[in-house]
This record gives structure tokens, sequence and C-alpha cells, in this order.
């Protein structure tokens, strides 16, 4: 038997492994069968806990996840897979830096415990700690050579901190043993930088036929032909490609258009209550928008002033969501309205705490994560001393732009109708906040900067309440890692070329239909 089942009665030990497989593949409810009678009888076993943590973690109850994970650790304190579980428990519920030192002690246990140095590796690339995450993904990719996740992940992080030609080598050596690897093919053109040929084009091709290629590997793929199809001109093959990598995604998950246009409508519309006149949060700029929409290039802008660092799209606001779900039992948005000030302030104090690092070396720093515009009313009533920062692009270019890139958990951008009514929703929410607090929230038009660089900066910089500083307008030269796809472009001069209407022409008319605009001719 399993060493980690011992204790166990045979019956109870086949419904915990049975378990186990059922959380492997993403089937809560058939694990949460499995599991209740053998957590009934067995309420103190470490494994049944640290299933139940994962259980309960896959429902996001993270911090119920973390208590049940944190008893089980107590009964095996030596056992590095649980270090390892208990970090990612960690992750999820935003404590990174106890994420990492939990995953050193996991490492420190079992030298050769390669999951636990990948991981050791994303967290700390998370946490902007790019040295000490290149060595713990190398100790990865030397104790396992094959692991592609790894050695991905490896070049993926050579990408962001501006190592080009080694990620390119990497992501080209990946892709000479394991052509079918789906996430190589995505990385080289994730470098939009990066001009690729037929060659490539013919290769991914004959990959997206190999046997040992999954539905995920042919999704990236799929992107990266597309990629590919369009630096050689042949837009319309290039559409087929992101139509087939698009129609597999939608197989797997599914989109409803109504129903998150009808939630988005419901957290517009819900009362938000704060204490007029504070200043909580002055140090937050809140970056929101459509992906794809310049939002990258506003931060890159604002971190190359001397008082801002450049945070990248955290994930502390959406997790305090959810926690407040839990702790209220009412789902999101329906607890907006019970409110009082004083919980907005409390709030709003949980994420300035959360968020702390990132004002060790600099007094302000920027919170980047797009689909945050859904809460701008929330971001005001928490943190009413918060900028919020709004980027915004023309229609047709951010939807196809959106429709074009690889985005595994954005499930509306497979469709052009889709993206049209997630646009429809953005674009409300964006104008009604810009209309009814000007003075917190400001409306960035990526054309307008391309237009008068100089003069939408100083406004920008303005606006933020920071002084003007010659370096923003040298933006590209800004020395930092960047993990979003515009992190080659942003090094760049700025450019008035990247507009893909004009080239795709008329076939561009669905999209265009969809978004209620003008059909091309040619």
């Amino acid at each position: 038997m399993n060493p980690l089942l011992q204790g166990l009665e045979p019956v109870a030990a086949n419904r915990v492994m049975a378990a186990a497989q059922a959380l492997e593949m993403h089937r809560p409810d058939q694990a949460a069968g499995q599991l209740a009678p053998v957590l009934s009888s067995y309420p103190d076993h470490p494994e049944v806990l640290r299933l139940h943590a994962s259980l309960l973690s896959m429902r996001g109850e993270h911090r119920a996840a973390l208590r049940d994970m944190h008893r089980a650790l107590e009964q095996r304190p030596q056992e590095a897979m649980y270090h390892n579980a208990f970090a990612i428990f960690l992750a999820e519920a935003g404590e990174l830096d106890q994420a990492i030192e939990c995953l050193r002690r996991a490492c420190e246990l079992q030298p050769g415990f390669v999951m636990a140095w990948y991981n050791l590796g994303l967290f700390l690339t998370r946490s902007a700690r790019f040295d000490e995450a290149r060595n713990a993904l190398r100790r990865a990719v030397t104790l396992a050579p094959d692991y592609a996740a790894a050695r991905a992940q490896l070049a993926d992080l050579l990408r962001m901190d501006n190592f080009r030609d080694e990620a390119i080598a990497e992501y080209r050596k990946l892709l000479a043993e394991q052509p079918w690897a789906g996430m190589a093919w995505w990385g080289l053109a994730e470098i939009k930088t990066l001009r690729l040929d037929t060659s490539d084009s013919d290769a991914i091709q004959r990959a997206l036929a190999h046997p040992r290629a999954n539905d995920g590997d042919r999704i990236a793929m799929g992107f990266a032909l597309a990629k590919a199809l369009d630096d050689q001109g042949r837009y319309a093959e290039s559409l087929q490609a992101l139509a087939a990598a698009n129609e597999i995604a939608r197989r797997h998950r599914t989109w409803n258009a109504a129903a998150v246009a009808t939630t988005i409508d419901a957290i517009r519309s819900a009362t938000c209550t704060a204490d007029a006149g504070q200043d909580l949060g002055s140090e937050v700029i809140f970056i929101v928008g459509m992906p794809r929409s310049g939002s990258t290039l506003i931060e890159q802008i604002l971190a190359s002033h001397s008082s801002v660092e450049g945070a990248a799209e955290l994930t502390d606001l959406p997790l305090l969501i959810a926690e407040e779900s839990n702790r209220r039992k009412k789902s999101y948005p329906a607890w907006l309205a019970d409110m009082s000030a004083m919980d907005w302030r409390q709030l709003g104090q949980r994420y300035l705490e959360r968020t702390a690092r990132w004002r060790k070396s600099r007094p302000m720093f920027t919170d980047k994560l797009p689909n945050n515009w859904m809460h701008i009313g929330m971001i005001r009533a928490m943190l009413p001393g918060a900028r919020i920062v709004i980027s915004r692009r023309d229609a047709l270019e951010t939807c196809f732009s959106c429709y074009r890139q690889y985005f595994p958990g954005n499930d509306y951008t497979r469709t052009f109708s889709d993206l049209a009514s997630y646009w429809r929703s953005f674009d409300a929410a964006a104008s009604y906040w810009a209309q009814k607090d000007h003075v917190r929230v400001y409306q960035h038009v990526y054309e307008d900067l391309l237009k008068d660089p100089e003069t939408k900066i100083r406004e920008l910089l303005a606006f933020c309440g920071l002084p003007f500083e010659e370096t923003c307008l040298r933006f590209n030269e800004t020395q930092r890692a960047i993990g979003t796809p515009s992190a080659m472009q942003v090094r760049e001069p700025l450019r008035a070329d990247t507009a893909r209407g004009p080239r795709y022409g008329n076939l561009l008319n669905p999209l265009r239909q969809a978004l209620g605009l003008p059909a091309m001719d040619h």
C-alpha cells in the first residue's frame, strides 16, 4: 500500500485513490462523493486532509484549504509533497512569500523533487525575483530534461527578462526534441519582434498532425501558425488557423456571453458606499481595460518613473472578492449592497496589506490586471484614494488582437460575437465611470498617445499625481521584466504601423458586423 495511505482500511484507501484521480481530472463533484464517507470516518488522516484541501481549493475556498493542509503538514512535516501542496494553496490565496519558503523546504527535504523546483521557479517569477527563478527552473530542467513545461517556462522567463536570443535558443532546443510542444511554438510566436518564416509554418503544420500532440498543444500551435502566416502576409490562411485553434478551445470550455453581460451590468449597478474624502489607497494606480489595448505600455511608462513600481497583473483583488464571497456565503456581486463604509475600509486595508511588498523600494505601484475594469465601483469604495487608468484602443484592433492571442483563460475571445459582447460591456462600464468620477478615473487612448506622445504622457503623469520625468518619454529604455504578450514591443520606440485592420481588409467584415461597424469593400 502507498505509505501515505497508512492507517486507512482498504475500502477507505480505495476511495481516497479514486478521489485523487477525480481531482487530477478536474471533477470536483466526483471527488467530493468519494471523500465524504472517508472524511467522516477519518477526519484527521493527513492524506484525507490533503485531498480535501485540494477539493476546497478547486472550489475557491482557499482559506479553508490552507487550514486542512496545515493540519496534514503538522502530522507529516518531513513529507516534501505536503510542503509542495501547501505552497500551491498559499500561492492561490495570494501568499507568495510563504509559498516560496514552503517550496524551498520541499526542495531541501527532497532535492530531486522536480515539481517542487518547477513550482519554485513559477512563484519566484510571479514575485519578480527573476535571477532566483532562473536558477530554480534550470535545476528542474537538469533533473528532468524531458519536462517540457519546465523547459518552456525557463524560455518564457528569459523572454520576459529581455534575454531574447537565449529565449529563442531554448524554444528551438525544446522543439528540436519535441516538435509537438505547443507552448514552445507559442513562446516563439510571443516574441513579437521575431519573424516566423515558411520553414516555421511548415514545421508547425507537420507538428499539428503529430500523434503525441494533445488538444492543448494543437491550440497553442494553431495560434503560433496564425502568427507565422501573418508574418508572411498570408492573411486569409492566418484567419483559418485562428478559427481552427479557437474551435478546439471551445470544445473544452464554452462562454455564456448573455450571462456574463448580465453579471457585469449587476456589478456596475451595485451601490458601493465609502467614507467621503478618504485618501486610503493613494499609493495604488490601477490600470484596467481590455487585453491587447495598450495597458502594458501604460505600465511601462509609469514604471519608468522613479516613484512607481510596475507590479504587473496582480491577482489580489479577485482573491479578496473570492474571500469575501466565502465569508458572507453569498456569490459576487450579490453582497456588494450589504457592505458598509467600515467594511469597505477594512477590505481596502486588507488589499494594501497583501500588496505591501510592492512598496518596499518605491512609494507607489501599479496593479495591471485588465479585467479589474469590472470592479471600478468596488475599487472606488475600498480604496477611494487610488487612481484608475482605463486603457482604450480602437474596438476593431482590440478585439482582433484578442482573437489572435492565445489566452488560455479568456474564453470570450473564441468567437467574434462573444468578443463584441464583451467589448460592449467594457465600453459601457468605462464610459460610465469616466463620466461619473473623472477625478479618480482617467481614460488613456492608445491612438492619441501615438499622435502626441509627450502631451499624453504628461497628462497621464499629472493624473497620477506624479511630477514629470524625462525617463517616462524614454520608457523603452527602462530595464524590467515584463510578463505580458507586449513584452518585446514596449521595449521599442512607439510605432504607428501596428494596426492590422487595414492589412486584413474585408476579411474582418464579420468582426466589424459583430461590433456594429461599417464593412470594408476591399
